[in-house]
């Protein structure tokens, strides 16, 4: 890939699956278009994707094209696609088909030339094997974006966090920040009342704010929300 035509941008990257990198995405999609920046979104690759027709349909691909109002076809925008619900690796030894590594960055290349910024939305936590010896964060070396790392609001967070913080940065990413979501309506238990004042005192890269559980889930909604609680000024410096 050539460097010097890389856009800007942020690889989104999770604590564990199902902590809500797809609204995330979407969130900093929307930011970053009312910045003025011709942006779109990328999910590299999915698994879980739904057989329709003989054709697989990525739902967190297609959310993402959708809310953020992409003009690329689905099939730039999540170009491999697993039926199974499990990480890239295993998924693709029960088709029997590889993840084409080369397709994905070849993607990627092309997104990053014909647009201002490009957000990439990972698959679970960094070390999910996608391929042999290929895990996600070798996906976001390659593409030499920094990371934004999407924490859950339960108990266990602080530890999920900080080792995903800590991996990332040993591993010579940047990690720009963290956001919290709270991916399910909340409990107002002990650790949710807690988890973000803690994590703004332990953690080495900042906290960009707790992003809320939504009743409705469209791009309107969460550009909204974006707006109101994530700190677009700093989100906007890190790009």
């Amino acid at each position: 890939m050539n460097k010097s035509k890389r856009a800007k941008g942020f690889f989104i990257t999770g604590t564990d699956t199902g902590v809500g990198k797809t609204i995330i995405t979407v969130a900093l999609l929307r930011l970053l278009k009312t910045y003025g920046l011709n942006a779109c979104g990328m999910k590299p690759v999915e698994t879980g994707c739904v057989r329709k027709h003989e054709k697989l349909i990525p739902s967190d691909g297609a959310f993402i094209k959708t809310a953020a109002n992409l003009e690329e076809p689905l099939d730039t925008i999540s170009p491999c696609r697993f039926e199974h619900p499990l990480a890239p690796l295993a998924a693709s030894c029960i088709a029997g088909t590889p993840v084409d590594l080369e397709k994905i960055k070849s993607t990627y290349a092309h997104l990053s030339s014909r647009y201002d910024a490009v957000i990439v939305e990972g698959v679970g936590g960094l070390l999910v094997p996608v391929a042999e010896d290929y895990s996600v964060i070798d996906l976001a070396k390659d593409f030499g974006l920094p990371v934004i790392v999407v924490s859950g609001t339960r108990l266990g967070t602080l530890n999920h966090t900080m080792l995903t913080v800590t991996c990332a940065r040993k591993e010579g990413l940047k990690v720009s920040g963290i956001i919290m979501n709270e991916s399910h309506p909340p409990e107002n238990t002990p650790a949710e009342k807690t988890n973000e004042d803690i994590l703004m005192k332990i953690s080495p890269v900042p906290l960009f704010g707790l992003f809320p559980y939504l009743k409705k889930v469209d791009g309107e909604a969460i550009e909204q929300a974006a707006e109101k609680y994530l700190d677009t000024k700093a989100l906007r410096r890190a790009l």
